[in-house]
């Protein structure tokens, strides 16, 4: 699940001015699903950042940015605050068993949410493709990279890898149908073609003819998190009673929209693992999975 999260802080990097970043998106990533891969009672199930996890902090940064008594600099702390409003909320789902009410949605349900986070997944792509045509915010457009054919070339090759690594992504996932080569090797390419793919053309995306001035293509930027930059980002608790006490209380109503997504998230997906056809030996734990996410938000 790291491809999506490196995504998606790339994603979250643009919208918020690189306030959040891929490495926050990768520690909180990795620190959720080690919580619950150890405590969970569904521990195949994958916690991360989504996509309505990404509008939700974009609306919120715009909304932060623009009050006076916040700004950039108590955006973090603010969204804590949201975060931890978001985190008692689902503790008192858990505590008085909001997930029966699971009971009243059926896999159709289930199977249209999904829809939505592959139709949202979809939408950020084709937006990320049609944006290598474009020279990025706050650039100096004089520089030589961002010359109009430089500009054009980089959105031919942005499409040319994207399309390349899908196709070959998914014709290596019917590897072990194949005709052709061993029976390990091709269950190696089934279970570890989409990494393998990544990894193969990024690798030609650096065998282009040396004419080609650096910057084209455009690659992922990620600060380093021992830098002062990163470096604040992990000190956002002493910053949280610095938020003005009407923006605290006011912190309530997107943690609610935080909280009704995270619930019905979570849920929906403990549900469609606990199909039939999935065999599994250990009962559901809804309520339980609730608790233990309201602690790791």
């Amino acid at each position: 699940s790291a491809l999506p999260v490196i995504a998606f802080g790339e994603q979250l990097s643009k919208d918020t001015d690189g306030t959040l970043t891929t490495v926050e998106t990768l520690a909180s990533t990795a620190i959720c699903g080690i919580i619950h891969s150890v405590l969970g009672g569904q521990p195949l199930l994958i916690v991360g950042v989504a996509e309505p996890t990404i509008i939700m902090y974009t609306y919120l940064y715009n909304f932060a940015k623009n009050q006076p008594n916040l700004g950039e600099r108590l955006f973090l702390a603010w969204a804590g605050w949201v975060c931890i409003w978001t985190a008692v909320m689902l503790f008192l789902m858990a505590m008085f068993n909001a997930a029966a009410a699971l009971n009243r949605f059926t896999r159709f349900a289930g199977e249209l949410f999904g829809m939505l986070i592959t139709i949202l997944f979809m939408q950020e792509a084709i937006k990320g493709m049609l944006s290598e045509f474009s020279v990025p915010e706050g650039k100096d457009q004089s520089l030589p990279i961002y010359q109009f054919q430089w500009v054009y070339i980089n959105g031919l090759l942005g499409i040319i890898f994207s399309m390349g690594l899908l196709y070959t992504a998914l014709k290596s996932r019917s590897a072990r149908s194949s005709l052709y080569g061993a029976g390990w090797l091709r269950n190696v390419i089934a279970d570890y073609g989409v990494p393998l793919m990544v990894i193969l053309w990024t690798a030609l995306s650096y065998s282009l003819p040396t004419k080609i001035p650096s910057g084209v293509p455009r690659r992922l930027f990620t600060p380093l998190p021992w830098e002062p930059k990163s470096l604040q980002h992990w000190t956002v608790a002493k910053e949280l009673f610095s938020v003005p006490l009407a923006y605290i209380l006011l912190a309530i109503v997107p943690a609610m929209m935080v909280a009704g997504l995270y619930f019905f998230d979570h849920s929906v997906a403990s549900q469609m693992a606990q199909q039939k056809e999935f065999n599994l030996k250990n009962p559901s734990a809804y309520h339980y999975d609730i608790l233990v996410l309201s602690f790791s938000v």
